[in-house]
């Protein structure tokens, strides 16, 4: 197949995209700015690859996706850590502070790993303003990078806005992998704004890119699968009623933590301002979670949603025990 992948499929997820993310736009998604990859982490990879030379800076918005690393490493690129505020919103101010000649890119993860937070479209259109102006100050377009696997898993009803009415120079990045439950499958998407005057010049780098870097292309048979299951996805109301029981009782054993509006993590504060000795804390009570160090935001630890309700209850205990050893959570 053509190495952006079946014809057929990037013509229903085009279809698909200008339905659910288009909205705004002068004009509908085209197949020929959509690439079928080898999930999230493949699309981000070859975007990448596409537009960065060594020493360029990538930003993104810390707590974040600790592998956006490697990615950015792996094609000569420097990390570029922007902050976000004690409820994890975008701080704006210092997001612009971040953005300098060396800038390629923003990575932007919403709803977010490891918080849950969903930025509004009011934060996407200020973020699409500072990278305008920087990108007229610099002379050259910074992309901004949308990266979606957790879009459908929003609680409450609640709204994901997309980037494309917010900034022409943007790329989302997406994946099956959450929605679907099909991580081991490997099977995502990349698609380009329509209204990037460089868009086609783009989409032929990332096609050079997904075959260079060894991909060739995505799965033939999952594409085909997962182009007919565009409107399913999992039982939310599984992870909301897991969310709620441990928000719950942590909040009633002193943790403190900011509710997520998606996803199926947790990202609690930790009693203790060193994260990684708090998770040596839980490990004890057999509790695995991920220090906040690792996601650029220390003195915070991530959970994840993804159990029985039964071992979550069974887990009560050992957070109890924890935390009692440090006192109440600050």
């Amino acid at each position: 197949m053509n190495n952006a992948g079946w014809l057929d499929v990037r013509e229903k997820m085009a279809a698909y995209l200008t339905r659910t993310i288009g909205q705004g736009l002068t004009e509908p998604l085209d197949p020929g700015l959509v690439i079928m990859t080898v999930g999230a982490a493949g699309a981000m990879n070859i975007v990448l690859k596409a537009i960065l030379n060594p020493g360029n800076s990538v930003v993104v918005l810390a707590p974040y996706f600790m592998e956006y690393n490697y990615y950015i490493s792996n094609h000569g690129g420097e990390v570029t850590v922007a902050q976000t505020d004690l409820f994890f919103r975008p701080d704006l101010n210092n997001l612009s502070s971040k953005v300098t000649d060396k800038t390629a890119a923003l990575i932007i993860n919403s709803p977010n790993n490891p918080t849950g937070v969903i930025y509004t479209s009011e934060e996407l259109t200020t973020i699409g303003q500072i990278l305008s102006e920087a990108s007229h100050k610099f002379g050259r377009p910074i992309l901004l990078i949308a990266d979606e696997p957790y879009r459908k898993l929003a609680f409450n009803n609640k709204t994901v806005p997309s980037v494309f009415p917010a900034y022409p120079y943007s790329v989302v990045v997406n994946s099956f992998s959450k929605d679907l439950s099909l991580a081991g499958e490997r099977i995502g998407y990349a698609a380009i704004n329509p209204e990037m005057p460089e868009g086609s010049a783009l989409m032929e780098a990332m096609v050079l890119a997904n075959r260079i870097l060894g991909f060739v292309n995505a799965p033939s048979l999952a594409q085909k699968v997962v182009v007919e299951l565009l409107e399913e996805s999992v039982d939310l109301d599984i992870y909301h009623r897991r969310q709620e029981l441990l928000i719950y009782e942590l909040t009633r054993m002193g943790y403190d933590l900011v509710k997520p509006e998606g996803t199926f993590y947790l990202f609690p504060k930790s009693p203790l301002n060193d994260d990684l000795a708090f998770i040596d804390l839980l490990r004890e009570q057999l509790i695995l979670a991920v220090p906040g160090t690792g996601f650029g935001r220390p003195g915070y630890f991530r959970l994840s949603l993804c159990l029985s309700e039964e071992m979550i209850k069974a887990s009560l205990t050992g957070f109890a025990k924890a935390i009692s050893k440090v006192g109440r959570a600050c």
